[in-house]
């Protein structure tokens, strides 16, 4: 029980979840005044009901990868779990400071097909409130940047190309299924830009300056 513990003692990163969960649900449920994100551009995406499957495969997308890495690596696990949470933290503190939300969302027809009516209870359970920047498109881009990192997954191509379509996939499930706004997408990708520079910018300038003496020979 000893070696079991010493050996994953990283489990208690996952604590943040009793930071993060119960603040989340303090903002979804006193957040009703707040300032609308919504640009033209949003107006011009068309809402597409078939995104859901993307949307709430993010779960699974970060949840998997969380879990790849806390047993086989060590350090990504670390890493991938700074990258997450410091931005989770980030946007929390966002949305307490600056309230925020969106007003496009479109009338839903719960009986049009299966996935109109997963849509329609995503949007009876999840308020329009606490969007930017967007988690979702935040987390998936931590995701596929801690795939592309990892050592252990270099190797499997198909693994970092599937990765690439998730992210891309769920970042577009977004704005598709009228959770957010475009404004979002672009916060969040700032965000993760400034984050991959703080977590793996050393692993990045080593790896650039290995290239360039193995190139000069």
């Amino acid at each position: 029980m000893k070696a079991f513990i010493n050996k994953y003692k990283h489990a208690w990163v996952l604590l943040y979840g009793f930071i993060y969960l119960p603040w989340f649900a303090h903002l979804e449920k006193t957040v009703t005044k707040y300032h609308i994100i919504h640009v033209a551009l949003d107006d011009y995406i068309p809402f597409n009901e078939y995104f859901v499957i993307p949307y709430f495969f993010w779960f699974i997308y970060v949840a998997g990868a969380m879990i790849y890495f806390f047993f086989v690596s060590r350090k990504d696990f670390y890493k991938l779990s700074t990258f997450l949470f410091t931005g989770m933290t980030i946007s929390l503190i966002i949305c307490t400071i600056f309230p925020n939300g969106t007003d496009f969302r479109p009338a839903i027809n719960p009986d049009k097909n299966i996935f109109t009516h997963i849509v329609a209870w995503l949007y009876s359970t999840d308020t329009c409130t606490n969007v930017l920047p967007s988690i979702h498109v935040y987390n998936s881009i931590g995701v596929h940047i801690a795939v592309l990192q990892s050592e252990t997954l270099k190797k499997h191509r198909g693994v970092r190309i599937f990765s690439g379509f998730a992210m891309t996939a769920i970042c577009l499930s977004t704005v598709f299924l009228k959770q957010h706004s475009v404004v979002d997408g672009l916060a969040s990708i700032t965000m993760a830009y400034c984050m991959y520079g703080l977590v793996y910018g050393q692993a990045y300038m080593y790896n650039r300056r290995k290239a360039a003496e193995k190139a000069l020979g």
